[in-house]
């Protein structure tokens, strides 16, 4: 009997993609003095290509775009203090998150969530999503000295919650990070499919959008 549910933060219940692109562009008008001299289009499409879906922490970014445009005037770690400071005002959650965890908290599941990333900037997003109040754990890797997939995160998850892991539902966009590494753990896994990964074999039920999971889940208990 499924008793809690927990989901990956980038990806699955932010929209990163689209939150990127909305602070880069404000960014660049927030910061044109220093910028003006980049065409706004290139310094868009350059973030983003150096970013590589979050996987290339922002120093190097900055220090490479200020290298790549002669950057003047204003340093890559005042740009970098800038994007951790402001990202969180530009979270885009994905469609129906919301009412997916209202839902959710209606039916009594205890919900969490476990996350890739450093701590505070995750913690902002959360909170720039305005979602904080609806999870009863959430850990995020550097906070805990451990990462998806080690099974570690996931067995402190469900120990923090009380219940077991046959128990418990992981939902991710990631087919290693999310899904393999909830599998190990013992979990349940959805993946919410994503066009930066082919597929994810080893799910047990896979969601184009949020609003699915509690089709997925009614099932389970009938």
């Amino acid at each position: 009997m499924v008793k809690s549910v927990l989901f990956d933060l980038d990806e699955t219940l932010l929209d990163r993609d689209t939150s990127i692109k909305q602070f880069i562009t404000a960014q660049y008008d927030r910061l044109i003095a220093h910028l003006n001299h980049i065409p706004k289009s290139n310094y868009i499409t350059r973030f983003i290509e150096l970013d590589s879906h979050g996987y290339i922490w922002k120093d190097k970014v900055y220090q490479q775009l200020v290298s790549e445009f002669g950057i003047m005037g204003i340093s890559w770690q005042e740009l970098l203090e800038d994007y951790e400071t402001q990202f969180q005002f530009h979270c885009v959650p994905f469609d129906f998150l919301k009412e997916t965890l209202n839902w959710l908290k209606q039916q009594d599941y205890l919900l969490g969530i476990i996350t890739n990333g450093l701590g505070h900037f995750q913690a902002r997003a959360i909170d720039g999503l305005g979602i904080r109040d609806y999870f009863d754990v959430i850990l995020i890797s550097e906070v805990e000295q451990v990462r998806k997939p080690q099974l570690e995160i996931f067995r402190r998850a469900t120990n923090r919650l009380g219940v077991a892991a046959q128990d418990s539902i992981f939902i991710g966009d990631h087919p290693e990070a999310d899904i393999i590494g909830a599998k190990n753990a013992g979990m349940m896994a959805i993946w919410k499919r994503s066009p930066h990964w082919i597929e994810a074999k080893e799910a047990d039920a896979v969601i184009d959008e949020l609003n699915e999971i509690p089709s997925i889940l009614q099932s389970k208990h009938s």
